[in-house]
Order: C-alpha cells, then structure tokens, then sequence
C-alpha cells in the first residue's frame, strides 16, 4: 500500500492501493480518493532473477505513471517495506512535482529478501544499498521502535521519528451479540465454529447455537455456552519471519496435559492470513490428531478480522522480525481489542508486549506450552493472570492511530 498526502480530515488523500482489499473506514472516507493499480503477471519464462528484474521495470513505470497522473501532491507518505521500486519511483515524482518525501520505516525490506537469499546475495546487498541510499533522500523519516531509530541514525545516517502503531478505532472488544453473529457466519464455512455436544446438557430448542455461545430466539438474549473450548488466535503472513512449528509443538504439549487430566478446556486455534507458507503448514496441521484441538487457518474480511480479536481469549504472536528492529502490527491490533498476547521474543518486542503486565514473552514452544497452561487453567474463571492482563489492557488507555499521528506526525507538516 502507498499513501500521497497526509490523511487528515483537513485535507484531500489519494490511496494508491495493488489490489489490497480496504477496510470500509478507507473505502467509505470522503477525503480518500483510491486509485488501484492493476497487478500484471509478468511472463515467467527463464531465470527468476530476470523474472524479477522485469516486474521491477514493470512496477515502476506503473507507479511513476500514477504519480504524475493524480494531482499534485503537498506531501507523499510511503510505507518501506516494500521500498523496491516505490522509494526511487516516488522520490523521482516528489522531485518533479515539488512534492516533499515522508518514508514510514516499518522494517528493512532487505533484511525480509535475506531471509530466503542469505545475507551475502548479490541481490540482497544491492538491495540493502538501495534502500539506503535513496532512504537518505527522503525530507522527513518515521519508524515504529526506538531500536529502528537508532539503527537508521547510526547505520544510515537518516534522522527519523519513532511513531509507535497503534491501532484503528474499529479494533475493540466485541459485544457478546456481536460474536454470537460472527461466530454464526463463520460456522458456515469452517467447523471449528459449529455447534458441538461441548456439554451433556440439554439445550432449548429455540436456542440458535455456535460451538461458543447460544442465543434464545424468542428474547435474543445472548450467553456464552457452559463447557465451550477457549478461542486462541494468530495471524500472520506466512513467511519465513514466523515459525508456526512452535505453535504446534505447544499446542501438541497442551494436547498432552489435557490427556493426563489437566483441568483445562479445549481448544479453537484460528490462524488468520495469507502467503507463500500457508500450504506448507496446512500440511503439517493435517498430519495432527488433536482430540481436544481443532485448528483452523481462514481469510477473513477486513470487517470481520477485529470482530474475531474482540471475541478471542487469548493472541499469540510469533513474528520476529527480520531485522529485529520493528514491532508485529497484529499485536498493537490484538492489544486495541483488550486481548492478551503470549508472544515470541526478540530484540526489541519489550517495547510493546510487558511481560507479566498485558501479556507473556516466550522464547521457544515449551515455554509456550506452559504459559498456555497456566492462563487457561480453569477456564473461565475470572480470577487468573488471563483476566489480568486483560484488566490491565483496559486501565490503560492507550492511544488510538489518529491520536499518535496528532500528536507526533502533525507537527511535522505545521513546521514545513
């Protein structure tokens, strides 16, 4: 996603969007024109290294088409990663146009190619010197942690803000009622949310139920069924930054202690996203047999996606940065929704996630395991560290996306 001129209800903003579907706070927004830019498949004949050369040219001819196309903007907003071809594409526009050049640093996208490269590949390396060279052309520079500040002035030589991400207002707990009609709809198409004997006892009739909740049609009253499975959630990209075998080596260990008469409940683990791994660990969950454990990997809508973390007990996060440097956004969404977080550790997550405050820092699938057992430990109790953390979420009022961007990115167009 690419952004040309700030988003404020002061101005006009053109979205320039590859085809990813918005949220309807974007699509409906009347100082928001959006203009798309068609995604050409490139023909795959020959080495993929010309293969992706030629989608470079491709992208940047599009890219720089578009920016001379819509009118001129005061200032252009670009997100990094993707930073190739977008930073010099976008820099040549600005310089054309009189336009000033806001880079938002959310990680290093050579670090992210390096991944599956090595550090040392050619490829790799020229794109490291991309990025900062043209990274140094920019007028002003945000990025989302400190540690990433620190890098950029030390390692790059750019002077950049740290804007922490913080979440959209539509990201919040969820009413009962309304994940009694999420949970409804999503049962439609996924098992894990049908109605299930979750308990012996009998239920009325003219109760409309999900595996979580039921409500009695005559007075719609809605309530969370007695015996129901804990729902925990993830959300990822697939990529080579996550390590989902964790995941599922905590949930086989958690499978372990309910087979050895552990009070805990059972468990609905929704893995939400999509990208080029998602097969891979479709497979491998496919090879599991939980008997307590159902797992379940859907595409959400981007109306439904909060609903799912509003009603969710508990969020794991097990993004660890390719560079080390940035922040996992789903986290700054889960803790918009009051939901606790057991996330994976790495250089700099102690500046979102507190561990022992709104959630848990773990370093390999035992730990997980462990925590998973201790906050579920006679679920649904309201007197364990869950609703602590939970509690604490709450009290502690953090900013909202527009209240950050206020307070620490408007100064910046004021002082221009």
């Amino acid at each position: 996603m690419f952004s040309a001129c700030a988003q404020r209800s002061s101005c006009r903003a053109v979205f320039v969007s590859l085809g990813t579907k918005l949220h309807s706070e974007i699509t409906h927004n009347g100082n928001i024109q959006i203009v798309h830019i068609a995604e050409l498949k490139i023909w795959q004949v020959g080495p993929k290294v010309l293969q992706y050369i030629a989608k470079v040219i491709v992208q940047s001819i599009q890219l720089f088409y578009m920016m001379l196309r819509i009118a001129k903007p005061s200032y252009v907003l670009l997100q990094n990663p993707p930073g190739l071809p977008s930073i010099a594409v976008t820099w040549a526009a600005c310089l054309l146009r009189s336009s000033k050049l806001i880079i938002d640093w959310h990680n290093y996208g050579y670090t992210i190619m390096s991944l599956t490269h090595g550090k040392g590949h050619p490829v790799v390396r020229i794109a490291k010197w991309y990025e900062e060279f043209f990274g140094r052309l920019s007028d002003y520079n945000i990025c989302v942690t400190n540690a990433m500040k620190e890098d950029l002035q030390m390692n790059c030589n750019i002077r950049a803000i740290t804007l922490y991400d913080k979440p959209a207002s539509f990201f919040k707990e969820t009413p009962l009622s309304d994940q009694h009609k999420l949970f409804m709809k999503l049962a439609k198409e996924y098992a894990p949310f049908k109605d299930q004997p979750v308990t012996e006892s009998i239920l009325p009739d003219d109760a409309e139920e999900s595996v979580f909740t039921q409500r009695d049609v005559g007075s719609g009253h809605v309530t969370c069924r007695m015996g129901r499975p804990a729902l925990l959630i993830s959300s990822t990209s697939w990529t080579e930054d996550e390590d989902f075998s964790i995941l599922l080596r905590a949930l086989e260990e958690y499978e372990r202690y309910l087979n050895d008469g552990a009070e805990l409940p059972p468990l609905v683990c929704v893995i939400t996203g999509k990208g080029p791994l998602k097969e891979y660990y479709n497979k491998l969950i496919a090879t599991l047999h939980f008997k307590h454990i159902q797992i379940c990997t859907p595409w959400l809508e981007a109306e439904d996606y909060p609903l799912l973390l509003g009603s969710a007990d508990l969020g794991v996060c097990l993004h660890t940065s390719s560079s080390g440097l940035d922040l996992p956004m789903k986290v700054v969404d889960m803790f918009g929704c009051c939901l606790p977080v057991c996330a994976v550790h790495f250089q700099c997550i102690h500046e979102l996630v507190k561990h022992e405050i709104n959630g848990l820092i773990f370093r390999d699938s035992s730990e997980l395991a462990e925590q998973l057992k201790m906050l579920f430990l006679q679920y649904p109790a309201v007197e364990g560290k869950l609703d602590l953390f939970r509690r604490n979420l709450r009290t502690a009022k953090q900013l909202r996306w527009d209240e950050s961007w206020e307070q620490t990115v408007l100064p910046l167009f004021s002082s221009s």
